[in-house]
């Protein structure tokens, strides 16, 4: 009897305190975050662009901007990468002298994600040399 009893007790005592953690998780609102891997292009030859600024902005669920953002710029390969991005939507904007700027909004929602961007070329005159 002593040993079913002692049994009972651990069993209840391992579920109290997975309440509590599961509790105090929700509570303090841990987030899952994740990254994302860009692949800036030319959209008519299919070349990277190097030296693109990328831009990332949290947007609450209405698409409202927030202020808090990440800027990065690619390689000479066309290639950046940010990591822990909060999981929610994004929205993403890249500026490359010689090309129109690129905007639009994503929703992260897994631990990686990829984006290849295609940026046009912008017309004659239609842009600003930084």
């Amino acid at each position: 009897m002593r040993t079913r009893f002692s049994l009972r007790k651990r069993l209840l005592i391992a579920i109290g305190v997975s309440v509590i953690l599961c509790a105090t998780a929700i509570a303090f609102g841990t987030k899952k975050s994740g990254s994302i891997q860009f692949l800036i292009i030319n959209d008519s030859n299919g070349r990277p662009v190097k030296n693109a600024e990328i831009v990332v902005h949290p947007a609450d669920k209405t698409g409202v901007q927030k202020e808090d953002g990440y800027e990065l710029k690619t390689h000479d390969d066309g290639k950046a990468e940010i990591n822990g991005i909060p999981y929610g939507k994004l929205r993403v904007q890249v500026i490359a002298p010689g090309y129109k700027t690129f905007g639009k909004d994503y929703d992260l929602g897994q631990p990686s994600m990829e984006l290849t961007i295609k940026l046009q070329k912008a017309a004659a005159g239609n842009y600003v040399v930084k």
